[in-house]
């Protein structure tokens, strides 16, 4: 299954963001007991694609257990599983200070790259990790300060739920506040999609998600690709997380293995554009 499949397939589970709310509680509890055949996980929509497709690949060798997986943010899925109304919480950033303390077990199941994107017109090719910093914090607002053309740069940003947003904040930014004139946007596609269509806007996505539609510029000299985030050349990369509850057991542990397989990491995280752990830095 290829990178667009993968986002069909991952935009097809968005419907469960809307519907699951009210099936969570019911699917993280189980009859006394009675084993449990029915698994939650949410939370980061970077993770989606992996997600989504390896509970499709899951539920085909395993016909009696189901996992219902739903792309509601990274600071969502944290906070599901940490009240239990989730059994595994997905995030694209790491966990913050005060949510080192609430008993969850980190388990890394990708490494990723967040790429700085622009339209395929734009001539700017490339970014220092400062100018990309004072272009999001509003210090630099016209493209020709930067090698392109004189014209306005309309900034294209993530709510404060999304894992992205809290990694590029960390990383690039060095965590000083975005530019509160930013366009503020739920989901990756949307982000993609606006800066596809815009001739001066600029954002930032998972390297998973560029596509034609877009341009990734290199930081600091280095392209955004699978070898520079394996040999920790590019600067803007990020581990993938699954939290549970302590350590993962039952069915929540079946399916991590799972996804730690070489079934799900040679070919579903290779195709939705991320890096196997096994083949990432340690």
């Amino acid at each position: 299954m290829g990178p667009m499949s993968l986002r069909r397939s991952a935009a097809r589970v968005l419907v469960l963001a809307v519907v699951l709310p009210a099936m969570l509680v019911s699917g993280c509890s189980s009859r006394a007991g009675a084993a449990k055949t029915e698994l939650t996980v949410t939370g980061s929509t970077t993770i989606l694609p992996i997600a989504e497709v390896a509970a499709e690949m899951f539920h085909e060798q395993h016909a009696d257990l189901r996992v219902l997986v739903a792309g509601v943010g990274s600071s969502a899925g944290i906070e599901s599983v940490t009240k239990g109304t989730s059994d595994i919480g997905t995030s694209s950033r790491d966990l913050k200070p005060e949510e080192k303390s609430l008993g969850l077990v980190d388990t890394p199941i990708a490494f990723d790259a967040i790429a700085v994107i622009v339209n395929p017109s734009n001539p700017v090719r490339a970014l220092t990790t400062k100018q990309a910093a004072d272009i999001f914090e509003g210090k630099i607002t016209n493209w020709k300060d930067v090698g392109g053309s004189d014209q306005l740069i309309w900034l294209v940003n993530r709510d404060e739920a999304s894992g992205t947003r809290e990694a590029f904040s960390k990383i690039v930014l060095g965590g000083a506040p975005f530019d509160p004139k930013s366009a503020v946007l739920p989901g990756t596609g949307q982000v993609r999609s606006v800066v596809a269509d815009s001739a001066t806007s600029v954002g930032y996505i998972s390297l998973g998600f560029v596509d034609k539609s877009v341009k990734a510029v290199s930081i600091d000299g280095i392209q955004p690709t699978e070898k520079t985030v394996a040999d920790g050349t590019y600067p803007v990369s990020r581990v993938l997380h699954f939290f549970t509850k302590g350590k993962p057991s039952g069915l929540a542990k079946q399916y991590v293995d799972f996804v730690l397989s070489s079934a799900v990491q040679s070919k579903v995280v290779r195709d939705a554009g991320f890096l196997p752990v096994a083949e990432g830095r340690k």
